[in-house]
């Protein structure tokens, strides 16, 4: 049912496992130089264990299933176990009967503060709030799994969604940013609440077509394929009216955009006239991108 992922994240082949992710951790501490660097690596190794490890759903999945996907920590501030930190995160998915991989989410949360002690045994409740570490990287690992399964089925996401929703609730009362509501508008608290607010269905439908109705039928028939792609663009700029330069438009671009220009000046030729209008109007941050894009 899953494919693939990136702290950064990667992939591997086999029989059937529990886990679901195939994930890539990296921790930089480039910007505290001349601290105690073991721990930093020490971190890396036990959060790369935490993430492959856990089993985050009740699904079994074959090795080979796994999701490939990475998360880069880039630690900002250290003293003692206090650590200022971003953390981007990124998952990429198979393309049927190819030997593409589609990125399918890619972003960078920057309200990444925690404690750590070398050694510190990680453990995964999701009724109860053990640090802010554990409780961000299961979320992001439930987000990741969640796209990853509407990509292959009608808000086949649903369950993963609720569950990383229920990590934020209950990290809500910690105390750390990132979780509330009135923190930002563009935090964790509003990345899921937006997935699962019927005001932005257009999200998670623009998922399902674009890959598999698009990218997973290249292999038959490219016009036609590039055409549903172009359909589940057209979704995002109906979710658009509603909410206007919306959190989950650019969540959806950061992860896509140089694809969409890839797509669109290759192969069969389809009318991008509408299209291009469409992309001009929903993430003219892509400005320079959309031009490349020839009608």
């Amino acid at each position: 049912m899953y494919k693939k992922i990136i702290l950064l994240f990667i992939s591997c082949v086999g029989t059937v496992s529990a886990q679901e992710l195939n994930c890539t951790v990296k921790v930089n501490f480039e910007q505290v130089a001349g601290t105690n660097n073991q721990v930093f690596k020490t971190m890396e190794t036990v959060l790369t264990d935490f993430v492959n490890k856990t089993n985050w759903t009740s699904q079994k999945v074959k090795t080979n299933e796994r999701i490939n996907c990475a998360m880069f920590i880039n630690v900002n501030e250290y003293n003692t176990n206090q650590f200022k930190a971003t953390i981007q995160v990124s998952s990429s998915r198979p393309i049927y009967n190819s030997g593409y991989s589609s990125p399918v989410f890619n972003h960078n949360d920057k309200d990444f503060n925690f404690e750590y002690t070398e050694f510190q045994l990680l453990n995964y409740n999701p009724n109860s709030f053990d640090s802010n570490l554990v409780s961000v990287i299961a979320f992001y690992s439930l987000m990741i799994i969640a796209i990853d399964a509407d990509t292959f089925k009608a808000d086949g996401g649903t369950p993963y969604y609720e569950a990383a929703q229920e990590v934020a609730n209950v990290a809500q009362s910690s105390g750390y940013t990132g979780w509330m509501q009135g923190d930002t508008n563009q935090n964790r608290y509003w990345l899921i609440n937006n997935i699962l607010s019927n005001t932005f269905d257009q999200y998670r439908e623009a998922l399902y077509t674009y890959h598999y109705e698009g990218l997973d039928k290249m292999h038959q028939d490219q016009k036609t394929a590039k055409e549903k792609i172009s359909e589940a663009i057209t979704k995002l700029s109906y979710m658009e009216l509603n909410r206007p330069n919306s959190f989950l438009t650019r969540v959806f671009f950061d992860a896509k955009s140089d694809e969409i220009v890839s797509i669109f000046t290759g192969g069969p030729t389809v009318d991008t006239s509408s299209l291009v209008n469409v992309l001009y109007t929903i993430s003219p941050m892509n400005s320079t991108k959309w031009s490349e894009i020839k009608m």
